[in-house]
This record gives structure tokens, sequence and C-alpha cells, in this order.
């Protein structure tokens, strides 16, 4: 992969699950809020429903069994940024790869990070630390779960009376505005711009 001269990266998305976060992106580059065009979009679960909201939109949509057929496909697609949108699986960082992978994490890491955190388990353990405030980090992947360098963090507040699913609803609409804006951020940055 290499930096392409265009303003509109060709983006590919890895998910495991219900494809919300591929919603976003594909709602805002339909009506023109974000910049950028999506190759395709794979999952490590064949079931998983994003493939099936791929797919309605005309998307390439790939069920991919382990790590060496993700690593051949993300080549073969030639996207500038590899997106993981909700991707469970540790993806192996090749040099093709370094510093063209983006991940969204529901928490402000440091905190609350790592192998098993994800989804609801994140949020209830915020709720159990009795933290005042979370929100989302974009960060560049590396070897280990959520330790690479922060692109972009957004803050939202544990308010009282908030369970998991208030929370969860508050950090992802922080995350459908931070992710197309680090996307950006971090595009414009490999373009020097």
């Amino acid at each position: 992969m290499s930096p392409r001269t265009a303003s509109r990266p060709r983006l590919a998305v890895l998910l495991s699950g219900s494809g919300r976060t591929l919603q976003n992106l594909l709602d805002r580059i339909d009506d023109g809020r974000m910049h950028a065009s999506i190759a395709g979009v794979g999952s490590d679960r064949a079931d998983a429903f994003g493939l099936q909201r791929a797919m309605d939109h005309g998307l390439e949509a790939r069920h991919l069994k382990d790590a060496s057929a993700t690593l051949s496909w993300l080549s073969e697609l030639d996207a500038d940024l590899i997106l993981l949108a909700g991707y469970l699986r540790l993806l192996p960082i090749v040099p093709e790869f370094h510093n063209r992978v983006l991940n969204i994490h529901p928490s402000l890491l440091p905190k609350f990070g790592g192998k098993g955190m994800h989804g609801e388990r994140v949020h209830a353990a915020v709720l159990a630390a009795k933290e005042t405030e979370s929100g989302c980090t974009v960060h560049l992947c590396n070897e280990r779960y959520d330790e690479g360098r922060i692109v972009l963090q957004a803050r939202v507040p544990v308010l009282p009376g908030d369970d998991v699913k208030k929370l969860a609803a508050r950090v992802f609409a922080a995350e459908c505005e931070a992710f197309p804006a680090a996307i950006a951020l971090h595009w414009q940055s490999l373009n020097g711009a």
C-alpha cells in the first residue's frame, strides 16, 4: 500500500459484529461529510451482520477465516487505510501495513483496554471503577491490543444513574464523530497536508 495523492482514501474495513460503525462511515460517505471510498469489508465471523450491510451497499464482503487469509485479502484490495471497526482479533501488522491500521476503542485508552476488553465489558468496567468520564480512542495498531499511538480521543461524562446500555449509547455517539475525524486527520498526516 502506498499513500495516494487523491483526497479520497480507499478504506478496508474489518469487523466482527453488526457493522454499526461501518454504517456510520457509509452514511457519511453517501451524504458527503466524509471524503473516502470503501474498497471492501471483511470479517472473522461468517455470521457477522456487518457483512450483510456491506453487500446491501454493493461492497465486496468477505468472511476471512484466519490471519493469513485476512492479510492476503487486504493486500489484494490495495486500500490506503485499514479500519478495525469492532474487529475482535489481533491483526498482525506486517511492514506493508505499518502506520495504516486504525482501530476505534470504546474507552479512553490506556484505561480499560487490552485483550478481551470490548463492547459492554469496557462500559461495565468503567462503571465498576466509578469513573466520572469515559469516551473513545482512535489509535494506530501495533502488535498488542489497544497499545498503538493515539490519533484522537473523545470524552463523554459518566452520569448518575448510568447503566451499561446508557453509557454505551453515549460513547457510540462520540465514536460516530471521532472515527471519521481521526481517519481524515491521519490521512492528511500521511500525505503531508
